[in-house]
C-alpha cells in the first residue's frame, strides 16, 4: 500500500473511532452514608443519551432499596434512591448502576446498623438546654441538631466552662445545610478591625465527612458560599472570624443575589444593631420546594435554596420602641433570584414570616411575657426604623 493510500485509511480509522466514541455516564450521590431509619435520598446523573439504573445487592441478601425513575435521557438531578429501615445490627450495602452512552458508572450507599443512631450521630443538642432570646423552637427527632459555638469555634457548654456564646446553628443532617443561623449581635460583639480570614474550613462539631468540603472552592455549578453569619459580624479576633467560614454556615447562594440584595440587607442589620443593647438574629434558608441542586465539588451536591431570611429582634432604648418595653421584631422573606430590587420591599411581620417559614421565631419572649411576643410578632415593622 502507497503511503498516500495509507494516511488515506489512517485518517477514516480515526474519523470512525470518533464517531463510534460515546461520552462517560457518572453518577453524583448527595452522601454515601444513610441513616438506619428507612428514608430516600436524591442523586444525580450525568449522561447526554438514553439511560437506565438498577441497584445491586450482595450476594446472598436481600434487597431493600430501589430507585425512581429507573430510566431516562439525559441529565437529571431529582432521581431517588429509596430504602428500607435497617433491622439488622449491623450496616448493609447496596450498589447503584447507571448504564447508557455504551459505558457504566456504580455508586455504594451505607446504611447504618439497627442499634445506630437515627442521625449520624448526637454531635449537637437535639433540643438546645439554653434560653437565648435569638434560638428559634427546636423539634426533638426531627434529623437536624443544633450546634452551640463558643468564640474559638469548640461546643459550648455553659458559661462558667465556656465563656461567652458565639452562634448556633441548626444543622440538617439529610440536606448538609443549616436551616437556620442564630447569634447576638451589637457593636462589642461584631468588634472591628480584624478583616476577613477566609479560613474555609469544616465545623470542629461534625465528622468532616457529612460536611461539605468548601475549604478549596464553592459548591460547583456556579453558586457561592453564602455566609449566614456574616464574617463582617464577628470581626473581634481572627479566631471568632474564622468560625463563621465554617461549611454549617454556608449556603449555596446565586451570585447576584449574595452581593447585591442580600449583601444589602446584612449591612443594614449591622446598622440596626448600633443603636441597640443587642439584636437578636436568626438567618436562614427555605429549600422544602426546590428542585434545583448545586454541583458535587464540595463532596455533596446540595439543594438551592428558594428563599432566605432574616427574623430581627431588638432590645434597646429606642424611640420606636418606648411603647413595648424597647422590644421590636421585624421579618423578612426574599426569594432567592438575581438583585430584584429593594430589601425593604420584602419586609414582613414576624407572624407571617412565622406563616411562610413553619418556624417557631424567639419563644423565649413569649415565655418571659406572652401578651409582650404576641403584640410584637402581629406589629407591621416600623418602616422608619427598619428601613
Amino acid at each position: 500500500m502507497s503511503r498516500k493510500l495509507t494516511v488515506i485509511a489512517l485518517s477514516l480509522l480515526v474519523a470512525l473511532t470518533g464517531c463510534q466514541k460515546t461520552d462517560e455516564v457518572s453518577i453524583q450521590q448527595r452522601s454515601k452514608y444513610l441513616s438506619s431509619a428507612a428514608d430516600g435520598v436524591f442523586f444525580a446523573v450525568t449522561a447526554s443519551g438514553e439511560w437506565t439504573l438498577d441497584v445491586e445487592f450482595p450476594a446472598g441478601t436481600e434487597a431493600w432499596a430501589d430507585v425512581t425513575p429507573k430510566k431516562g435521557t439525559g441529565s437529571a438531578n431529582n432521581i431517588i434512591f429509596n430504602f428500607d429501615a435497617n433491622k439488622a445490627d449491623t450496616p448493609r450495602e447496596a450498589t447503584v448502576i447507571l448504564k447508557g452512552n455504551g459505558s457504566e458508572a456504580r455508586a455504594v450507599y451505607t446504611q447504618a446498623a439497627k442499634s445506630a443512631s437515627a442521625l449520624p450521630g448526637d454531635y449537637g443538642y437535639d433540643v438546645a438546654p439554653f434560653d437565648w432570646l435569638e434560638l428559634p423552637a427546636m423539634k426533638s427527632g426531627d434529623r437536624r441538631e443544633v450546634l452551640v459555638h463558643k468564640a474559638d469555634g469548640g461546643k459550648y457548654t455553659n458559661r462558667s466552662k465556656s465563656g461567652l456564646r458565639n452562634w448556633s446553628c441548626y444543622w440538617d443532617y439529610k440536606e448538609h445545610m443549616s436551616l437556620w443561623v442564630a447569634y447576638p449581635l451589637n457593636n462589642g460583639i461584631k468588634g472591628s478591625g480584624t478583616g476577613r480570614t477566609e479560613a474555609w474550613g469544616f465545623d470542629p462539631l461534625l465528622p468532616s465527612s457529612i460536611q461539605p468540603n468548601l475549604s478549596g472552592s464553592s459548591y460547583g455549578g456556579g453558586w457561592t458560599r453564602g455566609h449566614q453569619l456574616p464574617s463582617a459580624d464577628r470581626q473581634r479576633s481572627k479566631t471568632e472570624n474564622a468560625t463563621t467560614y465554617y461549611s454549617t454556615n454556608m449556603t449555596p447562594q446565586e451570585y447576584d443575589f449574595n452581593t447585591g440584595i442580600w449583601v444589602d440587607l446584612e449591612n443594614n442589620v449591622r446598622k440596626y444593631a448600633s443603636t441597640a443593647d443587642t439584636l437578636y438574629v436568626v438567618t436562614g434558608a427555605i429549600w422544602d420546594q426546590s428542585t434545583r441542586w448545586s454541583g458535587s465539588s464540595s463532596g455533596f451536591a446540595v439543594k438551592i435554596p428558594t428563599h432566605y431570611f432574616k427574623a430581627l429582634l431588638y432590645s434597646g432604648s429606642s424611640a420606636y420602641a418606648k411603647n413595648t418595653e424597647g422590644f421590636m421584631m421585624a421579618g423578612f422573606l426574599i426569594p432567592h433570584e438575581g438583585y430584584s430590587g429593594k430589601y425593604t420591599n420584602y419586609r414582613i411581620s414576624i407572624d407571617e414570616l412565622e406563616q411562610k417559614t413553619g418556624i417557631d421565631f424567639f419563644p423565649a419572649l413569649e415565655r418571659m411575657d406572652k401578651s409582650l411576643s404576641q403584640q410584637l410578632e402581629a406589629a407591621t415593622p416600623n418602616a422608619q426604623f427598619w428601613n
